[in-house]
């Protein structure tokens, strides 16, 4: 991955004149693309971008590479031309696409932690997948077989998913939401082991009550009004299933309906501060700066015909 980013910084951002001359060269080919795309650490899908813009042109690197005179790109020629680390870069390609893949599910608005953790524990089974498939057809991996134009198997690669594994495994094992709170949650209808869901939600929430809990699951499941109502989860925990008739149920719900799931609301937060607060608001308060941000991050929309007719008008005699 680190000689990928010196050959794309090379091509790309070591000269001016160089990178003019390699946009025009991919131009006059008919390239897929006319120009690289550089890496950035704080853009969270750059190094899949940047692989799979590289790969789709990397012929075309080649034989702009091949006209160049100095000693880093025959350096880096000869890194194209080695079957092995080329390998390599493909196999690295299929597999930060698949994490953007993942990454674009865990990020963006309205998502609960449900469905984070869902996405979270598909990939982790993906990942058992993708491990057997390395030994196999490479249905997973098309640019890998692309490249080796065999089936054989690839022990280093195998290797590289096997610790993804691993640090998947390590690093959401402390998650305590299991399989039916999690479903209860997204479908209450579907529970049918109560044992193992209050199991669970007791682990969670010592203070709720096992057979309250398993007596409002049952009410609700055969409620035939909430059963046939169509709305997404938050609504139907949040307007449909009152308090007053499950409070147990409600409670758990909320509490796991609030949870972050990511950073994305902060980062977006940070995002639209840095936006407001430019050199052109020098004598902006920090007060102001508060009530811009909040205007600006608040899901709500201000009801400016209700406004306008509750406001009277002050006119000088």
């Amino acid at each position: 991955m680190n000689t990928m980013m010196k050959l794309v910084n090379f091509l790309r951002a070591s000269s001016a004149l160089q990178h003019r001359l390699l946009r025009s060269f991919l131009t006059e080919v008919s390239a897929d693309f006319d120009d690289l795309l550089l890496h950035n650490n704080v853009r969270w899908l750059s190094k899949g971008k940047v692989l799979e813009r590289f790969w789709a042109i990397r012929n075309e690197l080649k034989q702009f590479l091949s006209q160049q005179k100095s000693a880093k790109a025959k350096l880096f020629l000869e890194f194209l031309h080695d079957p092995e680390k080329m390998e390599a870069v493909a196999f690295l390609t299929d597999m930060t696409a698949h994490m953007n893949d993942l990454n674009v599910k865990l990020q963006g608005e309205g998502s609960t932690v449900c469905e984070l953790i869902s996405a979270v524990r598909a990939f982790q089974r993906k990942l058992e997948v993708y491990k057997d498939d390395l030994q196999e057809e490479l249905l997973h991996f098309p640019k890998l077989l692309e490249q080796t134009k065999e089936k054989d198997a690839h022990q280093k690669h195998i290797t590289f998913v096997e610790k993804m594994m691993e640090n998947f495994r390590t690093r959401f094992e402390d998650f305590i939401l299991g399989k039916q709170i999690l479903l209860c949650i997204e479908n209450p209808f579907l529970v049918r082991n109560m044992r193992e869901f209050t199991s669970e939600a007791n682990q969670v929430f010592p203070w709720i009550q096992a057979a309250a809990l398993q007596s409002e699951l049952i009410d609700l499941q055969e409620n035939i009004t909430l059963r046939e109502t169509q709305c997404d989860v938050i609504t139907l925990w949040t307007k449909m299933v009152t308090a007053a008739n499950f409070p147990h149920l409600r409670r758990m719900a909320v509490y796991i309906l609030t949870m972050f799931g990511s950073t994305y609301r902060c980062e977006s937060a940070f995002s639209k501060m840095n936006f407001i607060k430019n050199q052109y608001r020098s004598r902006l308060t920090n007060e102001h700066m508060h009530q811009c941000v909040s205007l600006a991050i608040t899901p709500f929309q201000p009801r400016f015909e209700t406004v306008a007719k509750e406001t009277r008008g002050h006119f000088s005699h």
